[in-house]
């Protein structure tokens, strides 16, 4: 190609098929079938041609680009879900730009202009404060967009998709005082959130119906290895809860982390209760027990209301609010099963959703 950059007529030709095709093929207007698909991708690979999304952009004045913003990257529900969203669009020809805020307002507004500045077709945000940016509701009434997860939905001017947090809390809690537990300490991230403020709420009032005793919340932030040292800390100067319920993937991990510092047994000494339910959570010696939210639905949640926006839905915001699930494994010792609250540990297993009694609350 003499040094210059390839362009759609040499794909066009390297490949025998029309421009069109090849246009069709990366935009993903108009279907091809699945061999013209792959000589147009082998002759662009051979070429190294790659896309001009801003000349793309310019012809039609629609960008084929979803805006995706979170708070934190290294947050594995937040990748979880990027990842997720990134299937879906890409299903039906969209590409995806990913921010992260890193729990920061003012990075978050940059951010935001950032993702705005490529004029996406429709913006997914989860905003790092209770405060959705003012950017967003600006923007709202000319630009399709999701609020999820870190959201309150009521009077929102968007869609929003979020899980029943108050109802997560409960669960965990009503599964710690059915295994006999009274002495629980809640690990928070920050009550600042609305959603983990839900969370506490949820658990607490059970706690307090159940037992006549409020939990103890002790806040660790969003960072797990200064979280372990928070709960490192507060363990050092306080007497040893009987369990822990952590209320978010970070914080159990911080608790496991400070817990295994402190050379702590699980559950023989402390039951826990994680939140998330990740592959690493069941592949340890003693599986946690954990909150499962349902990141596939929640995917499908946000990915069917922005394109329902995006092709013309002006219906008033829809608030989607999803169900969490408990899955019981071997964290969370049994107090109440035998005299002078010692129990033998629990053996390996699985929730099984059809198990009646405490086992199966979802």
């Amino acid at each position: 190609m003499n040094g210059r950059r390839a362009t759609i007529k040499d794909v066009a030709t390297r490949a025998g098929v029309s421009i069109a095709t090849v246009s069709n093929v990366f935009s993903g207007s108009k279907p091809v079938n699945a061999d013209l698909r792959a000589r147009v991708e082998k002759a662009a690979r051979e070429l190294s041609y790659q896309v001009d999304r801003a000349a793309s952009q310019l012809r039609s004045g629609h960008a084929k680009v979803i805006g995706v913003l979170v708070p934190d990257l290294d947050d594995v529900f937040f990748t979880s879900l990027v990842s997720r969203l990134e299937v879906k669009a890409r299903e039906d020809g969209y590409d995806v730009i990913v921010a992260s805020s890193r729990d920061d307002p003012e990075l978050e507004k940059s951010r935001l202009r950032a993702l705005l500045g490529w004029r996406p077709s429709g913006l997914v945000a989860v905003p790092c404060t209770d405060t959705v940016p003012q950017i967003l509701a600006d923007e709202a009434h000319r630009l399709p967009m999701v609020l999820a997860d870190r959201v309150v939905s009521e009077g929102a001017f968007a869609d929003t998709v979020t899980i029943d947090n108050r109802e997560a809390g409960e669960i965990a809690a009503r599964h710690l005082t059915a295994m006999g537990h009274r002495d629980v300490v809640i690990a928070a991230s920050h009550l600042a959130i609305a959603p983990i403020r839900e969370r506490v709420r949820g658990a607490d009032t059970f706690l307090r119906n159940a037992t006549g005793r409020p939990a103890t919340v002790v806040e660790l932030g969003s960072n797990g290895e200064r979280g372990a040292e928070i709960f490192a800390h507060w363990l050092d100067r306080h007497e040893r809860p009987t369990a822990v319920l952590a209320l978010t993937n970070v914080t159990t991990l911080a608790v496991l982390s400070a817990l295994a510092a402190r050379k702590v047994e699980m559950p023989a000494q402390v039951s826990i209760i994680g939140f998330d339910d990740y592959a690493w959570m069941s592949a340890r010696k003693t599986a946690l027990t954990a909150i499962r939210q349902p990141v596939d639905e929640m995917a499908r949640a946000i990915w069917s209301r922005l394109r329902a926006r995006i092709d013309g839905d002006e219906a008033a915001p829809q608030p989607i609010e999803l169900k969490t699930s408990l899955q019981i494994r071997d964290s969370v010792r049994d107090l109440a099963a035998a005299p002078d609250g010692v129990a033998a540990l629990p053996a390996d297993r699985d929730e099984d959703p059809a198990r009646p009694g405490p086992e199966a609350v979802h």
